[in-house]
């Protein structure tokens, strides 16, 4: 598949089946994190996979818990792939994918949220690539922030200048591919 057709067909998935990833292809994904674009060539980012369907459920619970809903903007994601957004019932910030890798960076550093993202972009693109259903997930410092967070973060050996900027969560998917959704016009400019 070419670029151009691989990010066509990346998609945002909510729907996931019970079944976990090869770890063969967790390890490939995870390579194309940490060869991902970062400032200075710093490679700051830590990534750390949760290959265990109940230690990913039990993180993607805490993703969920105590969501500040009034800094949302919007109110409406998805009717094909609904996310938290859309429906304040889910408990499970994962949508019940199997699979997840946390993306820490290191606090106070100007580019922290760029790196990780950039991570996270790699890894989506991977994942489609391998025919695997993905979705980059937010709210990560304040999946932390509890104390049981903080335990697992202890556990992980997480040094205490990092915190968890994003995840990106894997599986295969629940149901049909979404459709593809034509661009909004007006968004791209070529000045000379």
């Amino acid at each position: 598949m070419d670029f151009r057709q691989l990010v066509r067909e990346r998609h945002s998935i909510r729907k996931y089946t019970n079944q976990q990833i090869r770890k063969e292809d967790l390890t490939v994904i995870l390579e194309a994190g940490v060869y991902a674009p970062n400032a200075g060539s710093g490679q700051r980012s830590m990534l750390v996979a949760i290959h265990n369907k109940e230690l990913t459920t039990r993180i993607g619970q805490l993703n969920v818990t105590q969501p500040d809903r009034t800094k949302l903007i919007g109110s409406f994601v998805s009717k094909e792939q609904p996310s938290t957004i859309d429906d304040p019932t889910k408990k499970n910030g994962f949508y019940d994918a199997p699979c997840a890798v946390a993306i820490f960076a290191q606090d106070k550093f100007v580019f922290q949220t760029a790196d990780a993202y950039c991570c996270a972009a790699n890894m989506v693109l991977q994942a489609t690539e391998l025919g695997l259903a993905s979705c980059i997930i937010s709210r990560g410092k304040e999946t932390f922030l509890s104390e049981e967070g903080k335990e697992i973060m202890d556990r992980w050996n997480i040094p205490e200048n990092y915190s968890c900027v994003c995840f990106v969560i894997l599986g295969y998917i629940d149901g049909e591919q979404p459709v593809t959704k034509p661009r909004r016009p007006g968004r791209i400019q070529i000045v000379e």
